[in-house]
């Protein structure tokens, strides 16, 4: 009797704990939308996989938000992006390079990772379907 009351409370302090994650990556997304380089979208799809382990009402509300609830959706279906989203991506990725050269004075080694790093995820970005409209 008394394992299976610990492991209840485990399991609450575990879907708490997706919970509290969620809201800090919806707050992550709340600010990426009002900042025009850090991103909202990846945010949100990581916001929605929390909710979905704590709380589906607040998994519905994402999903069938007005504005990131269409682009959430393809995301889960089809792992689609749009092509306007990959571009924005690629470039923020670009930008952030070109700002980390431009600034900072690491070795020829560091930024060949970096380089090789932003690489891959901007081919992995590039790679995703397109979302349909």
């Amino acid at each position: 009797m008394t394992a299976l009351r610990d492991g209840g409370r485990v399991s609450r302090a575990i879907r708490f704990g997706w919970l509290a994650l969620g809201v800090f990556c919806v707050g992550l997304g709340i600010v990426g939308a009002l900042l025009p380089l850090m991103p909202t979208t990846i945010f949100l799809i990581l916001a929605a996989g929390c909710f979905a382990r704590s709380s589906p009402r607040l998994e519905a509300w994402l999903l069938d938000h007005p504005r990131f609830g269409p682009t959430l959706r393809a995301w889960r279906r089809d792992g689609a992006m749009s092509r306007r989203a990959k571009a924005m991506a690629v470039g923020g990725m670009a930008t952030g390079y070109a700002i980390f050269l431009a600034v900072a004075d690491p070795p020829v080694s560091v930024l060949c990772v970096v380089a090789l790093i932003m690489s891959g995820c901007a081919a992995y970005i590039c790679a995703r379907p397109a979302m349909s409209s």
